[in-house]
């Protein structure tokens, strides 16, 4: 597959009276055409941030990208000018994003908003968008989509809202479709039902997607690989399968050990990965996972782990390997986890 995204080296900080907050802290990697890559990792890791980045989108002040390069087929975004930026934004590169009450504009009709991108990237007329706009919101299974499409957001329940914002999204067939937590305000019967949607639609259309999610059964049943981040950084990346099966790095053990089973046949305390996440405000010294990690050795609080090749295709930030070391064999319930 030909390489769609290529991060490098990307470092994102807000500067605060406080300090400087190292929100993504030099991150790499890359995404090819038509495959799904997970972005995983707890509240406050740099997700979002790395999405918005990518959009630069990124508020400034207090935000600025301040180092790395974006490759999108094959040109810096980092470097394009606004105007060029904004022929991408919901043309190439779509953004379905965490809380669509907040993302539609309440007082436009759904058809007003979709027709605008169709109208803008697209050069259709009214007519031509308003079409396209029926046919976008029966693609994502919205009923009666002739009549819905004169309804303002609040007339839409939640799961329906996800739907518009897909059809929005998808409504200039771009190249990679980034979803910031697309389900975390719905209920599981209303996920499963956007993520099906938004999956199929994405393999009909050739479309790349990055799927930023804290879900781990969404990065086993969509992704083809995942990024683990921690405190801004990448910490753990593979095939979703080789993560799930193989972990390397200690707080990815962790997420897997704090997954619950469905068929557990007792009952089993979930295991919890104790302790808070580093203050990136702070210069942290070491592993930032070492003071909640029980594998931590003298070398961890001094010596930043590097993102090695524990195996060809899986990178791990850690000291230790765990095909060797007794001491980094998973906590019981952990390798289930990932089967």
């Amino acid at each position: 597959m030909a390489r769609l995204l290529e991060v490098n080296n990307l470092k994102t900080y807000f500067f605060t009276d406080e300090g400087v907050v190292r929100a993504v802290n030099g991150v790499s990697w890359h995404l090819d055409e038509g495959e799904t890559l997970a972005l995983v990792g707890e509240s406050g890791s740099g997700k979002s941030v790395t999405a918005m980045s990518i959009l630069r989108l990124i508020p400034n002040p207090p935000g600025r990208i301040v180092d790395g390069t974006v490759l999108f087929e094959g040109k810096d975004l980092l470097k394009m000018s606004d105007s060029e930026m904004r022929s991408i934004r919901g043309n190439r590169i779509a953004m379905v994003f965490q809380e669509p009450m907040t993302s539609l504009n309440p007082v436009l009709t759904v058809g007003a908003q979709i027709r605008e991108a169709l109208q803008l990237h697209l050069g259709l007329d009214e007519d031509g968008a308003n079409a396209r706009a029926v046919e976008l919101l029966e693609l994502v299974g919205i009923p009666e989509a002739d009549q819905r499409i004169k309804d303002y957001p609040h007339q839409f329940s939640g799961g329906m809202r996800q739907r518009v914002m897909i059809a929005m999204a998808l409504s200039c067939n771009p190249k990679l479709l980034i979803a910031d937590e697309p389900t975390t305000a719905l209920d599981v019967t209303i996920q499963a039902q956007v993520l099906e949607i938004m999956a199929r639609l994405a393999t009909e259309l050739n479309t790349a997607v990055l799927v930023i999610t804290h879900n781990l059964g969404v990065v086993a049943r969509y992704a083809d690989r995942v990024n683990v981040m921690y405190a801004g950084e990448i910490v753990e990346s593979g095939s979703a399968i080789e993560v799930f099966k193989r972990p390397r790095m200690p707080y990815t053990v962790g997420l897997m050990a704090s997954v619950p089973r469905l068929d557990a046949t007792e009952k089993v305390r979930l295991a919890t990965i104790e302790g808070q996440p580093p203050l990136l405000i702070q210069e942290i010294q070491g592993c930032p996972f070492r003071p909640r990690c029980d594998w931590a050795i003298d070398k961890c609080a001094t010596d930043h782990p590097e993102l090695e090749e524990k195996e060809p295709g899986h990178w791990a930030r850690c000291h230790r390997n765990p095909q060797t070391d007794e001491r980094t064999r998973m906590p019981a319930g952990a390798a289930a986890a990932g089967n």
